[in-house]
């Protein structure tokens, strides 16, 4: 049986990791996205809403090429700021 590779099969494929090393050091990022992110998203908010409102809501923001994510943090975050600023 011939071996079809010219280098015995020795060359790795494109976009895979050698061995011994992991994926994610393959794919390590440059040094200025290694930075945290000043804002990380680490907590989750878990509510109960009405159905048909959720479904008009995401149905809306696809409309709006944006993410119902992405509004409601827009949300929390002026709502925080608007709210702050009366206290003080």
């Amino acid at each position: 049986m011939a071996d079809d590779k010219k280098d015995g099969g020795k060359t790795p494929k494109k976009g895979v990791v050698k061995k011994g090393s992991s994926r994610k050091e393959a794919l390590k990022k440059p040094a200025a996205e290694k930075r945290e992110k000043k804002n990380k998203k680490d907590s989750q908010l878990v509510i109960r809403l009405n159905r048909e409102m959720r479904d008009r809501f995401v149905a809306l923001c696809e409309e709006l090429d944006t993410s119902a994510a992405r509004e409601l943090r827009g949300f929390m975050k002026e709502f925080v700021r608007k709210h702050e600023d009366k206290e003080k």
